[in-house]
């Protein structure tokens, strides 16, 4: 296998208050402690990925989900000889800006600052390393370094909306050091889309043990009907969670064998040799190829259909809704109640935003219980 780790960002840019380098760690082991070691981090293990944190202890939460995005990243990345660390580090940060209550809470609270300059949960997570996280006395924020700061801005690919940036972040708080324009790096491309695998893959598993649909009902789609043939006859009732592990286990393997020599093509056919080649290209190297990309749009579809627009799912939700709006309003009528003068000072609706985006399910919940 041709050797890219020419590619890979091992020497950093620095960051954007100088510090000194790290006798016994890279600069993105040192980002990557530092995201591990945030309160935002550790409030992830109780706000939900699909399932309200408050229904059981095995579906997955946004913490372990981003514990398995970074396990993927990794081992892509390893295999593709990049940096591994700075994969790592993108994936353990990616969700760091998620409201309760998934997707469902992002969307009411985004509606509750329509007219205050809008809310975007991969910026958040910009606002929280670099604004929010207060542990160092020289600076606000954790001071990851540019790289990191840069994927985890075009996490989604360069930013289409340059006012939200500015609204959300200002533009001016990256120091000129990030070029809005140019692709992310490969690590931050394998961070996206491990991101992808590891929830289709799991929310499949989520759904067979919520009920929502059986393992034999994922033969509608082709990519799994190949898989479950090789089972098919060895699954009985005392093994039927196992082959759901090792029918899950073959998914992510093979989607990450497609994603690993489809990008080696691409990296051979767009001719890239240096990190300036990656971000000047005008499309995203890091893809699955046209076949397993089309797989990926039929597991999307069947998991809309049979768990997403469940109705118990789409209940929780529209519950978990409800909470937000309602404390939005309730903190807006009396915000020094529970937010500090000199945050609400600088701009109180994003302040409000800022403190209900961190929130867990569990406290929105209680609190919400609270004020009636």
């Amino acid at each position: 296998m041709k050797n890219y780790s020419n590619i890979g960002e091992f020497k950093s840019k620095g960051r954007l208050f100088k510090e000194s380098l790290s006798k016994y760690r890279s600069p993105f082991q040192r980002d990557r402690d530092r995201i591990i070691h945030s309160a935002s981090f550790r409030r992830l293990k109780h706000k939900t990925q699909v399932f309200v944190n408050t229904e059981g202890d095995h579906f997955r939460t946004r913490i372990t989900h981003s514990i398995e995005v970074a396990q993927i990243a990794r081992s892509i990345s390893k295999y593709l000889k990049l940096n591994e660390d700075l994969a790592e580090t993108l994936s353990l940060a990616h969700d760091l800006g998620h409201t309760p209550f998934g997707h469902a809470g992002e969307d009411a609270l985004s509606e509750c600052m329509d007219n205050y300059g809008g809310f975007d949960h991969n910026l958040q997570t910009l606002r929280i390393i670099m604004f929010l996280e207060n542990k160092y006395l020289k600076f606000d924020g954790l001071n990851l370094t540019i790289e990191t700061l840069d994927g985890l801005l075009k996490h989604n690919g360069p930013p289409k909306d340059l006012n939200l940036v500015e609204q959300l972040i200002g533009l001016r708080s990256f120091k000129n050091m990030i070029a809005y324009k140019n692709q992310p790096s490969l690590e931050a491309q394998i961070s996206a889309i491990s991101d992808d695998i590891a929830y289709n893959n799991h929310d499949i598993q989520d759904g067979i043990k919520a009920n929502l649909f059986k393992l034999e009902e994922l033969i509608e789609i082709k990519f799994f009907k190949d898989i479950y043939k090789k089972y098919k006859n060895k699954i009985n009732k005392t093994n039927y969670n196992i082959a759901i592990y090792q029918i899950i286990r073959d998914s992510i393997d093979l989607m990450i064998k497609d994603l690993i020599m489809n990008t080696q093509t691409n990296l051979k056919n767009y001719r890239i040799k240096t990190i300036n080649d990656v971000k000047k290209t005008d499309k995203m190297v890091v893809r699955f190829s046209n076949v397993m990309q089309s797989s990926l749009d039929e597991i999307r579809f069947f998991l809309r259909v049979n768990m997403y627009d469940n109705k118990n799912v789409l209940l929780k939700n529209n519950n978990g809704k409800k909470i937000i709006k309602i404390l939005f309003d309730k903190i807006k009528n009396k915000p020094l109640k529970y937010i500090s003068k000199k945050q609400l000072s600088k701009d109180k609706y994003r302040a409000i935003a800022d403190y209900i985006s961190g929130m867990t399910d569990r406290y929105a919940i209680n609190l919400n219980k609270g004020l009636k």
